[in-house]
């Protein structure tokens, strides 16, 4: 049986890694050691920056509803409190969307959070 080698799979992994590390600084982009220690690492952010970004975009939409909220009277815990007596089914990002872009309408959704908490 021939004999097999890895030449062309090597070659194929380590310019995959070095296509990846394409733009970092110095032998970050040359060197396939120090570039596939790079790409791990940059790996390790990007995945982690996927979750932040959730937190980061659920803590916006929090302070823009809670903004809002103060403006009609009220806080957000006591706000997010009456929709959910109401019964009003609405996420937080759509909450916040209408807090800027349509006051009255938020102005209405928080009478009716108002008149939920009075009953």
């Amino acid at each position: 049986m021939a004999r097999v080698k890895g030449a062309l799979a090597t070659r194929k992994r380590r310019k995959k890694t070095l296509k990846l590390a394409k733009g970092y600084f110095g032998a970050k982009s040359k060197l396939f050691k120090t570039a596939k220690e790079a790409v791990m690492k940059s790996g390790n952010y990007a995945y982690i920056g996927r979750r932040q970004k959730k937190r980061d975009f659920r803590r916006l939409w929090i302070t823009r509803i809670s903004a809002a909220a103060k403006i009609n009277g009220m806080n957000y815990s006591t706000f997010m409190n009456g929709l959910n007596k109401s019964g009003v089914q609405i996420n937080r990002k759509m909450l916040a969307d209408i807090a800027v872009n349509d006051a009255e309408g938020f102005a209405n959704l928080a009478k009716t959070a108002q008149k939920a908490l009075e009953k």
